[in-house]
């Protein structure tokens, strides 16, 4: 993935959804469990040293799964390198099943599933679709997969 690193400082620098010291565990093999201040951004969970201001790591919440590991643990493995798991320890259980919700919830495919979901109810409710007004009815990443198309209104009868 390309990335911009100051525009991603930029990111870590903007108001978080959730913010914690926690304990963090990296992939590799021997990594420690160390204190770190993490942030939940938009779609990215950035680290940082807790004495520094700048990240010194940043998740994308896309193509991940995250996973309880214990009553005050959870962790963060990619699609692709499922082997691979960032840890995370938090202080208490509510804590760490706020963390899972939050960060599940930052992705831009649950953000897509539930729009596609919401835009479904409403047209099967009203018979319009809520993205015409918008001018984005069409785009096929609002499309919805299962099949169901959204059929332009006829407007020559209002």
């Amino acid at each position: 993935m390309r990335f911009n690193e100051k525009e991603l400082v930029s990111l870590s620098r903007q108001p978080s959804e959730m913010a914690a010291e926690m304990g963090m565990r990296g992939p590799k093999k021997g990594d420690v469990l160390k204190k770190r201040l993490v942030k939940l951004v938009v779609n990215f969970l950035f680290y940082f040293r807790t004495d520094e201001e700048e990240p010194i790591g940043a998740l994308l919440l896309e193509q991940c799964r995250v996973q309880k590991e214990d009553n005050q643990s959870f962790s963060i493995a990619y699609m692709d390198e499922a082997e691979r798991k960032y840890l995370f320890e938090c202080g208490s259980e509510e804590q760490c099943q706020k963390w899972i919700d939050s960060i599940v919830k930052a992705s831009y495919e649950f953000m897509r599933k539930n729009l596609i979901y919401y835009r479904t109810e409403i047209h099967r409710l009203t018979g319009k679709d809520p993205l015409e007004q918008y001018g984005i009815s069409e785009e096929t990443r609002f499309q919805v997969t299962n099949g169901m198309q959204f059929m332009p209104r006829d407007t020559s009868s209002l």
